[in-house]
């Protein structure tokens, strides 16, 4: 799952996006409110972290832009705290939520939790392939009825494909989806990863489910 933070103060942004990062999200920063639209209108995030005092355009401003522009992610507004009236502003914005700052880490990672399910919708809260089936909320996967151990990544990536099957997925859509903007893309990290979990839902059973499509990607389905 892809989160957008919007946060000026650089240590804060790098502290809150390194704890999201660690509970399997892809995180992506903007410092500023201008390229807070830029990136909440052109990728399709499933939460936005926004924090309300901001250079240029003000968060207030930036939540009522996105809505005004169809951008339906979850919204939770980070305000100072005791200015309610930033968090009514906030929430008459479009906020679905807000946390003020100073927070406690455990409670900003649950919120975020709250919101991402209340985006999901209830369709797609669990999604299956053949016997293969995640359930997102509880970042659970199994095939059959065996537990499948997948680390962060390994999820994230599992959950695009799953999401696309039985289509291919692009190396680049996959660089989007389980990283961030900053990835490293002369790296084999794609590679690696999808090996793994390869072994994990495909070893030792007759039916195979992922798959190269050289020059492509790759795809989750039944062999073609």
């Amino acid at each position: 799952m892809r989160l957008l933070l919007v946060e000026d103060e650089r240590k804060v942004a790098s502290f809150i996006a390194r704890a999201l990062r660690e509970n399997a999200y892809a995180v992506d920063i903007a410092e500023s409110g201008e390229k807070a639209l830029e990136l909440g209108t052109d990728v399709p995030y499933d939460a936005i972290l926004l924090d309300v005092r901001l250079p240029g355009l003000s968060g207030v401003e930036v939540c009522r832009e996105l809505r005004q522009q169809g951008v339906e992610a979850p919204i939770l507004m980070l305000t100072a705290r005791g200015l309610v009236e930033q968090r009514v502003e906030g929430l008459d914005a479009g906020a679905d939520d807000y946390l003020t700052k100073p927070f406690v880490l455990a409670e900003l990672l649950a919120r975020v939790r709250a919101l991402v399910r209340r985006g999901l919708h209830s369709g797609n809260a669990k999604l299956r392939y053949a016997d293969l089936e995640l359930e997102r909320h509880r970042r659970r996967a199994t095939r059959g009825k065996e537990v499948i151990p997948l680390t962060s990544k390994e999820f994230a990536l599992l959950e695009l494909f799953l999401l696309r099957a039985p289509e291919f997925v692009t190396r680049s859509e996959i660089v989007e989806h389980v990283w961030d903007r900053h990835f490293d893309s002369e790296t084999n990290l794609v590679e690696v990863y999808v090996n793994r979990l390869r072994q994990k839902i495909d070893q030792n059973r007759s039916a195979k489910l992922i798959h190269t499509v050289r020059g492509v990607g790759y795809r989750l389905g039944t062999p073609e």
